[in-house]
C-alpha cells in the first residue's frame, strides 16, 4: 500500500485554512497514487493555536471535523489519519482520527501529555490500542510523546500493527532532533513494524518545528524523509512481506513472548 504524509505548516487557530490544506495534500496524494494521507499533531487547530482556540474550535469524534475530513477522503478515494482538538462533555483530547469516509472512523486519544502547555488544556486518555485495517494492513495511533515511551509501540506490535501513525508537534532543538533522527528508527527496529512520524514545520507565535518527518521500516532503514524546513509531501510503499528476513533476523516479539 502507498502511503502519503504531509510535513505542514499549520496556522494556528485558523481551522478553514487548515482544513483547505489537508483536503489540497488529499488530492496530490491520490493522484501520487496513496490510499491513505497522514498530517500532524493538531493539524486542524495548528498545535501552537492556545487554550481559548483548542475550546473554540473542537469538535466530538463523530462531529463536523470528522464529517468535513471523512467528505475529503471520500472525494479523493483514501484515507486520512489527523490531528484535532476532540471535544467530549467538559473535557478536550488531543487526538488523532482515522477516516476512509466511507463508514470506518477511529479516534486515538493522546495518553502521554506533554509539558504544561498539553496539560493545562488536555485531559490525558488511559493508554490504548486503537487499530483499523486498510488494504491489508493493520495500522495502530499514537500521538507525538507516546511514541517516545517503548511500551506504547510495543502494545501496538504485540497487538498485530504493522503500521504504526504518529501525528506529531516535536518542537526545533536537540532533543527532538535526536528523536526524529534516531528514536523513530530503532522503534521500527525493535518492533519489526513501519512506523510514520509525521511533523509541523515552521513556526506560529508559541512554537518553532523541528519538522524532520520520517518514515521507517521494520530493518530500521527510512523509506522517506522530509528536511527540518518546509512544508512536504511525503511518499511511501508500505509492504510488511519485503521484511520477511528482517522479522526472521530480530526476533524481539516472538522472544518476549518465550519468557512469558
Amino acid at each position: 500500500m502507498r502511503i502519503a504524509a504531509l510535513q505542514m505548516h499549520a496556522i494556528a487557530g485558523d481551522g478553514e485554512a487548515n482544513i483547505e490544506r489537508i483536503a489540497a495534500a488529499a488530492a496530490d496524494a491520490a493522484a501520487g497514487g496513496a490510499k491513505l494521507l497522514v498530517v500532524p499533531e493538531l493539524a486542524v487547530t495548528g498545535y501552537g493555536a492556545g487554550e481559548a482556540a483548542f475550546a473554540r474550535l473542537a469538535s466530538p469524534a463523530t462531529g463536523d471535523v470528522a464529517r468535513r475530513l471523512g467528505a475529503i477522503a471520500r472525494d479523493n478515494g483514501l484515507a486520512i489519519v489527523t490531528g484535532f482538538a476532540e471535544q467530549e462533555g467538559a473535557h478536550v483530547y488531543n487526538s488523532a482520527l482515522f477516516t476512509d469516509g466511507i463508514g470506518t472512523n477511529a479516534v486515538y486519544r493522546k495518553s502521554h501529555l506533554y509539558g504544561e502547555y498539553e496539560r493545562g488544556v488536555f485531559r490525558p486518555a488511559a493508554p490504548a490500542s486503537v487499530m483499523v485495517e486498510l488494504g491489508g494492513i493493520r495500522l495502530g495511533m499514537l500521538i507525538c510523546y507516546d511514541v517516545e515511551f517503548p511500551e506504547n509501540v510495543r502494545r501496538l506490535a504485540l497487538a498485530g500493527a504493522d503500521l504504526v501513525i504518529v501525528p506529531t508537534a516535536l518542537p526545533k532543538g536537540s532533543s527532538g532532533t535526536f528523536i526524529a533522527s534516531h528514536m523513530i528508527q530503532v522503534r521500527a527496529f525493535e518492533n519489526q513494524v513501519f512506523v510514520a512520524y509525521i511533523n509541523h514545520c515552521g513556526a506560529d507565535d508559541r512554537f518553532t518545528y523541528a519538522g524532520l518527518s520520517r518514515i521507517a521500516a521494520p530493518d530500521g532503514k527510512l523509506l522517506a524523509e522530509a528536511s527540518a524546513e518546509g512544508e512536504t509531501l511525503l511518499f511511501a510503499e508500505i509492504r510488511p512481506e519485503d521484511y520477511a528476513k528482517s522479522r526472521s533476523e530480530n526476533t524481539y516479539l516472538v522472544d518476549l513472548a518465550r519468557q512469558g
